[in-house]
């Protein structure tokens, strides 16, 4: 076996004589390629190998950003008050980074005023243009009209 680490001369040892110089160093002996030709295998403190991989491995996952969605629902006959109230927290959504999901939910009958409800997205679009940007155009699905916005990017 290949044998790699810190005060090791690097080279091919057999098994048996890199264990006894792992055991003459009190560390161990830690297989890392075992698919290469020879094996790959280093001398190190193990629990401390290990301290050190679980350490970057919360590192990396830390620095995974976590996708927000946050919903707003109006209706077809959505009046001025209400949009306004709405949009104010669509701006809140948007500046803390989440992504939004506004839609229009249509009961019974008003599935006639789809065209009232699309104008509605789209007037919600065009107001928050300068905080984020339109995803996905509003898309009729069942009885809700969807529309997504992403946050935009802070120069």
């Amino acid at each position: 076996m290949r044998l790699v680490g810190d005060n090791v001369e690097v080279g091919v040892y057999p098994v048996r004589k890199a264990l006894k110089i792992a055991q003459e160093m009190e560390l161990d002996l830690v297989e890392i390629s075992p698919k290469a030709s020879p094996p790959v295998c280093k001398i190190l403190e193990y629990k401390k190998f290990l301290y050190e991989q679980k350490k970057r491995e919360k590192a990396l996952k830390s620095k995974a950003t976590k996708v927000i969605i946050k919903e707003i629902r109006f209706g077809p006959q959505t009046d001025e008050h209400d949009y306004e109230f709405k949009k104010k927290h669509a701006e809140k959504f948007l500046k803390e980074g989440a992504k939004l999901k506004a839609f229009v939910f249509f009961k019974g009958r008003s599935i006639v005023f789809k065209e009232q409800g699309q104008i509605l997205l789209l007037r919600l679009a065009q107001d928050l243009e300068e905080l984020g940007k339109v995803e996905q155009l509003p898309k009729l699905e069942g009885k809700r009209m969807t529309m997504f916005i992403s946050p935009k990017k802070p120069k």
